[in-house]
């Protein structure tokens, strides 16, 4: 039951990361043209970047729910988890990642990030280096 729960707390962990990857892409590609960061121009992140946006975004739309939250959820099962204990990084991971709102507020967001995400590759476009990155 143990390695159950250690796996649910990876998964929470994964998922914030790719929250946050989302959401800290964003704030690092608006400092990055204002600071002249190259990095944040590069053509392979940003994709990435729209791409985990879009998935979502999609995802939302069709009323799918998150793979990564019906997984962890499955874990949290098996491990015989009703409520959400967790180990500490388990936990906090899933307290900052989750909110308790409707669905469509999670729609808009998604789709307002999207765009906005889309706007940005207008306003600061990728750039394709040398090695075709």
């Amino acid at each position: 039951m143990v390695r159950w729960a250690v796996l649910a707390d990876a998964v929470a962990v994964f998922h914030f990361a790719y929250v946050a990857f989302v959401g800290g892409g964003c704030v690092a590609i608006l400092l990055g043209v204002v600071r002249g960061w190259a990095w944040v121009r590069g053509l392979t992140f940003r994709i990435v970047h729209l791409v985990a946006i879009g998935f979502v975004f999609i995802e939302s739309l069709a009323g799918i729910d998150c793979p990564l939250t019906v997984l962890e959820g499955n874990l949290r099962e098996k491990a015989g988890q009703v409520h959400y204990p967790g180990a500490f990084i388990g936990y906090w991971a899933h307290r900052l990642t989750f909110y308790d709102v409707p669905p469509w507020a999670f729609t808009i967001l998604y789709g307002t990030v999207t765009l906005a995400i889309v706007a940005g590759l207008w306003w600061a476009p990728p750039r394709i280096d040398r090695t075709g990155q």
